[in-house]
């Protein structure tokens, strides 16, 4: 059992030799912090680890992506700690009824599984919907490059925020941590960001037609397939064969479709001999 959750964990596969995942072990931090730790390490991609590993003593001496990486997950880990615990302490049928130590570990616990790993230690389907909100985005953004982890990963997400930054700021060039960021990269970051949002709404709409359940519950099912996290409120059974089909269809695109696509638009990069006369359409 120890052998086939450490390896669930490491490649973030989220799969429990219990029915119930591992709720029967939520205070148990013998078993949900090795999990926990085993789920980042697996998730913030190989370069970050390989890296790391080489340049431990000289952090300067990392590279952008590697900061950009080991930033946002400690952020995100944090903000989502602070944001499921404050959501669930008091309510009855996840943490109420836990003691302090006890809810502060199963808040931890899941802030770090929507990175992709899908184990719970509570029942998702009797959570607040801020915390359903708050899990959604965290799956929808993932982990790291080059890892076991799925969703739009953490780097085009921090990407676009310093996108959005550097143009609330009037600067020209998109910078972050001491260096420039191309065009090129920001747009690969676009792409993959719009057609990701535009790929779970279309989903979600349809899965609501299909099974008539409430937008929440459906959006958190469409993101988890998309993200490859494999987290439910428990309606995956009652849905029927078309969504279930379509989830499968989310889970495939999801795993494969960011890093073909990213891929693909690095690979057909061509250079115009003519520019066009340039245009300002109103925004906003």
């Amino acid at each position: 059992r120890g052998a086939f959750h450490s390896i669930s964990s490491f490649c973030n596969a989220g799969f429990a030799l219990w029915s119930d995942s591992l709720i029967g072990f939520v205070t148990d931090p013998w078993i949900c912090l090795p999990i926990a730790f085993s789920v980042i390490l697996g998730g913030i991609g190989f370069p970050v680890i390989l890296e790391v590993r080489r340049h431990l003593r000289t952090p300067r001496q990392w590279s952008m992506h590697t900061k950009m990486t080991l930033w946002a997950t400690a952020v995100l880990l944090v903000l989502g700690t602070v944001v499921v615990t404050a959501n669930e302490w008091r309510n009855p049928a996840t943490l109420g009824q836990l003691d302090t130590p006890g809810r502060v570990l199963a808040g931890f616990f899941q802030a770090v599984m929507p990175r992709t790993a899908g184990f719970n230690s509570i029942d998702y389907g009797a959570v607040n919907e801020g915390t359903l909100l708050v899990t959604v985005v965290l799956m929808f953004i993932g982990g790291g490059s080059a890892g076991t982890a799925g969703g739009i990963k953490v780097t085009t997400f921090v990407l676009l925020f310093f996108v959005i930054w550097a143009e609330v700021r009037g600067e020209r060039d998109v910078q972050a941590f001491e260096r420039r960021i191309g065009d090129r990269v920001v747009r690969q970051a676009l792409t993959v960001a719009l057609l990701s949002v535009g790929l779970v709404v279309t989903a979600t709409v349809v899965m609501v037609e299909l099974t008539g359940l409430r937008t929440a519950v459906v959006l958190f099912e469409v993101v988890s397939a998309f993200a490859t996290v494999g987290l439910s409120t428990g309606i995956t059974a009652d849905v029927g064969t078309p969504a279930q089909l379509m989830l499968v269809a989310l889970m495939f695109v999801g795993r494969l479709g960011p890093i073909t696509l990213v891929s693909a638009l690095a690979l057909r990069e061509r250079q115009r001999l003519y520019h066009h006369p340039e245009g300002r359409p109103l925004i906003g």
